[in-house]
């Protein structure tokens, strides 16, 4: 093999590693928690933490779908979602609320099914950060995002703390539901349809999913903003 096409294949392998590295790191919300706490509590062993992936999977198997099938469903590539199930890719908010409706699931169950509670509360220092393809290529990508509701069980809404890198990404998408977004820090391009519009801090934005929509950072530096989605499942 030629010294070109050996170190193009070792890149390849790296940052498949760096993807496996950067999703592990960030599993902890798609985690059911409380599950194990709560067996810890009545003196059994806690259960090992079930990632993103073993979630879809098997929510796909019970319902006896292929790969084929749901990327038929859901209109997401194969190639897509056979990272998804290994953990090699953390799927987009917007996929995983496309992934709920062709499995017959709220995206909640993804994130995290929750408990029975009236109230649930996530200290600052308790919300690990997920990026949409792993934490090592978040700025590659372009956001990461934080769940503000995972112990939660039975939620309509779908709270997130999201921060924008600067990125080139152009795909829009279009999904059930609505989402509220308020702007932190930073400035953020929103586009639905064919409308475009500037939002900085302090400004708020509303609109319904089902429109072609993309929102990024504006500019050279990263943007927060406070995203509340609303899958449509009840």
């Amino acid at each position: 093999m030629k010294k070109g096409a050996k170190e193009k294949v070792m890149s390849k392998r790296e940052k498949t590693r760096k993807i496996r590295r950067g999703s592990e790191e960030g599993y902890d919300f798609l985690t059911d928690s409380s599950r194990g706490q709560h067996a810890a509590a009545a003196g059994g062993p806690a259960p090992q933490k079930e990632s993103l992936g073993d979630r879809i999977r098997r929510a796909r198997e019970t319902r006896g779908l292929t790969l084929k099938d749901l990327s038929s469903r859901t209109g997401i590539r194969l190639e897509a979602l056979e990272q998804i199930e290994a953990n090699e890719m953390i799927a987009p908010l917007g996929e995983l609320i496309k992934l709920g409706k062709a499995l017959e699931m709220k995206m909640g169950y993804f994130i995290s099914p929750g408990v029975e509670k009236p109230m649930t509360i996530v200290r600052r220092e308790a919300r690990p950060k997920v990026s949409r393809y792993g934490m090592k290529l978040s700025e590659e990508y372009g956001y990461s995002y934080e769940s503000l509701a995972p112990e939660k069980a039975d939620r309509y809404m779908e709270p997130f703390l999201v921060t924008l890198m600067p990125t080139h990404a152009q795909e829009l998408s279009a999904h059930d539901g609505q989402e509220f977004i308020f702007i932190l820090e930073g400035e953020m391009r929103a586009q639905v349809g064919q409308q475009v519009e500037i939002l900085r801090a302090g400004d708020a934005i509303y609109y319904d999913s089902t429109h072609p929509h993309l929102v990024k950072c504006a500019g050279d530096k990263p943007t927060k903003i406070l995203a509340v989605l609303y899958t449509g499942s009840k």
